[in-house]
């Protein structure tokens, strides 16, 4: 046994060791068995926000689904107008009374049927069948395009007529018969429109000029697009609107109403002599505005010839009325001065000498003689408006 070994002899060396004091062992160093690492640990951290975090995270929240709907409903949006977008149209600019100015698209092809638009409307009197208006009118070919490739979605135009350009070349507008123009589109498409309006009228090939289309340059399939302002219209069976002021001077003709949309009876004294002044007399007073000068009057009137009663000419006797310029020496003396600042509504006697009339020459046409005096009566029934 070594002498180390043997009890009372030399302890044994011990081995040496530092183990650091527990207040020098910072946290990154040391984290104790079973417990969570500490706030500052960085392991497994699940933070918990303030209430002032959370409210801002809500309103973040909040705002971020708005936005999200918006761009949604926007896009929807889109997608609804694309969808349901305008297409082209024909477009008519310019003044009412004025030649309009007529833009029909080449990507807009025929289709359908019939089609009225009004991008101006009147207040006046509503056309009825059977009426007659004056108006002043544009009209268009249009037909589909066969020299493209799509011809379902192109077209061509080019203008056929124009009143405006006939009146500029001396050649008036004629009254127009609703229901009896020969274009099916065009008088039912008339009907209950309003005096004061342009209307715009798109008419397939079925309703429009017929066996007449081609004397126009059109083809059997072309469709035909009208713009026509409408000035005045006189209903079917008119008649004085007014107060009657009975005319009881046996010198004078006399004038017996016959009723609605006929002429009246008009009987001259045999054995009186004619007038040799303007006469002019009102036998119904109108209480629509005054014609002025420049004014178109629309009328019904009679003429016939005082020395043998023979009537010379009727407006009712052609079933449609007709329209003087007032004041500006477009018709014969005495109907200028016996029209200007009558009423609307009003029924008049004129009787007219030679020189109210036409004159030493007389109107051989008409079988009147230069010493003829003539005996209206007139019924004043619209009047268009000078421009």
């Amino acid at each position: 046994m070594s002498e180390d070994d043997k009890p009372g002899g030399k302890p044994a060396i011990k081995a040496k060791a530092k183990i650091p004091n527990a207040k020098n062992i910072r946290s990154p160093e040391f984290t104790p068995h079973g417990i969570s690492a500490g706030r500052g640990s960085g392991l497994n951290r699940r933070s918990t926000p303030s209430a002032l975090t959370a409210k801002k995270a809500r309103q973040r929240r909040m705002m971020m689904i708005a936005g999200a709907v918006a761009v949604a409903v926007a896009i929807a949006g889109v997608i609804v107008w694309w969808a349901n977008r305008p297409g082209p149209k024909i477009e008519v600019t310019g003044k009412f009374g004025s030649e309009p100015k007529v833009k029909i698209p080449t990507d807009l092809a025929p289709a359908g049927g019939r089609k009225v638009t009004v991008p101006i409307r009147g207040t006046g009197q509503k056309i009825a069948n059977g009426d007659t208006l004056f108006a002043q009118y544009t009209f268009y070919q249009w037909s589909k395009d066969k020299d493209v490739e799509d011809r379902s979605k192109k077209s061509k135009n080019k203008q056929i007529g124009s009143s405006y350009q006939q009146e500029a070349q001396g050649q008036p507008t004629r009254p127009l018969v609703v229901g009896k123009s020969g274009i099916k589109g065009f008088d039912q498409g008339m009907v209950g429109q309003t005096s004061g309006s342009r209307v715009v009228l798109q008419i397939p090939p079925k309703e429009g000029f017929g066996k007449e289309a081609e004397q126009l340059g059109l083809a059997q399939t072309d469709w035909v697009v009208f713009v026509v302002d409408i000035q005045a219209v006189v209903p079917k069976n008119t008649s004085p609107q007014g107060a009657k002021k009975p005319l009881n001077d046996k010198k004078l003709p006399k004038v017996e109403d016959q009723g609605a949309g006929k002429a009246p009876k008009v009987t001259i004294p045999k054995d009186e002599d004619a007038p040799d002044k303007l006469q002019v007399k009102t036998l119904v007073e109108g209480t629509g505005p005054a014609l002025a000068k420049g004014d178109e009057a629309v009328v019904h009137y009679q003429g016939k010839i005082w020395k043998t009663g023979k009537e010379f000419d009727s407006s009712w006797a052609g079933e449609a009325p007709s329209k003087f310029a007032v004041g500006t020496g477009a018709t014969v003396p005495g109907f200028d001065k016996g029209l200007t600042g009558a009423k609307i509504g009003s029924r008049l006697l004129l009787i007219l000498p030679p020189k109210e009339g036409y004159g030493e020459k007389g109107n051989p046409q008409a079988g009147i003689k230069g010493d003829d005096t003539l005996v209206f009566v007139i019924d004043v029934i619209d009047k268009i408006k000078k421009k």
